[in-house]
């Protein structure tokens, strides 16, 4: 009985592990989601279609003045959607092309009066090329011809630098053009020292200056330059542009004077503290907008800039105030001229 017992448990046992169902299947793996590869940023290539800008340089040029011309140009081309091409010559054939929209042209003068009336859809831009005058699509940026904002800097920077504000300048004699800037020179050493009070009493006024007949012998100006240096005792000088001859500034450069000009000689002379002279570069990137938007025939200016710094004698922080004094002269904030 027990047996039959035993067995019919079993039995039972068997049964239920039959019924219990079978295990869990494995679930099959995800099925993976395709990733989207972003498509490259599409690249506006120029086509023969897109406008043109051209700049015209002599083919000896400075190397280093030529590339700055030609990484300006180039960058304002590519900002503007232009194409941008450089030549060293310019005839009527190459104005056919109907994508030229701007030439940007510097000297020697490829005839562009001339030029410019046969390629009416064209803006040129003459830089530097003397006795042009503007009209049509022809704009002229030639050297600023603004004669008190330079002086007025050279003034407030020669005094900066000179013991006692013992400053002078030369000029042409009967040039109402220098004398304005003998005044605007002035008012520059005023606008650093106020009343320029001197420590040694002198009977000899600063800023002085000595005109120079216009019929003289460049040769013969250093002996001007003497009675400035040796009878006046200036330490600074700064020279009327008509007179910046080089050898004659070259000269001052031996007498241990302070020399601030608008245009540096080379060799560069002894004493040359900065070069107050026209933004070139600027002034094209500001006449930029109207080039391209078919907007010309006028004067383009050019501000000013300092180059040419001896940072031994200009330092840093009187840098500083000079470029501060500059900045606020192009603004207006500052006038070079007397009421």
């Amino acid at each position: 009985m027990r047996v039959k017992n035993f067995l019919f448990a079993i039995l039972i046992i068997v049964l239920l592990s039959a019924c219990g169902g079978s295990e869990p299947e494995t679930p099959p793996p995800p099925t993976a989601v395709p990733t989207i590869t972003p498509l490259p940023t599409a690249t506006l290539m120029p086509t023969p279609s897109t406008p043109l800008a051209i700049l015209l340089l002599p083919a000896d040029m400075d190397k280093t003045l030529s590339d700055l011309y030609q990484k300006t140009v180039y960058d304002l081309a590519q900002a503007s959607g232009f194409r941008f091409q450089v030549r060293n010559a310019l005839s009527p054939t190459d104005l056919t092309d109907p994508t030229l929209k701007v030439a940007i042209i510097l000297p020697p003068d490829p005839g562009v009066t001339s030029l410019a009336p046969t390629a009416p859809g064209v803006q040129f831009l003459a830089v530097n090329i003397p006795d042009l005058t503007p009209g049509g699509n022809l704009s002229v940026l030639a050297g600023d011809s603004q004669v008190e904002l330079p002086a007025f800097l050279a003034g407030y920077v020669a005094a900066m630098i000179s013991d006692e504000y013992h400053i002078g300048m030369m000029i042409p004699q009967g040039n109402t053009d220098a004398q304005r800037a003998f005044n605007a020179y002035s008012n520059g050493m005023t606008y650093y020292c106020g009343l320029c009070r001197t420590f040694y009493m002198t009977d000899i006024g600063y800023p002085t200056y000595i005109e120079v007949p216009a019929d003289e012998d460049p040769a013969r100006y250093g002996g001007y330059a003497n009675v400035l240096i040796n009878d006046r005792r200036v330490y600074s000088i700064y020279v009327y542009p008509t007179l910046a001859d080089a050898d004659f500034l070259s000269y001052i450069g031996t007498q241990g004077i302070f020399l601030i000009g608008t245009s540096m000689p080379d060799p560069r002379p002894g004493g040359w503290v900065m070069t107050i002279r026209p933004d070139t570069i600027k002034a094209i990137q500001l006449a930029w907008p109207n080039l391209i938007a078919g907007q010309g025939g006028v004067n383009v200016s050019s501000p000013l800039g300092i180059a040419d710094v001896d940072t031994s004698i200009l330092t840093e922080g009187k840098l500083r105030l000079a470029q501060e004094t500059l900045d606020a002269l192009l603004a207006g904030r500052i006038l070079p001229t007397s009421p």
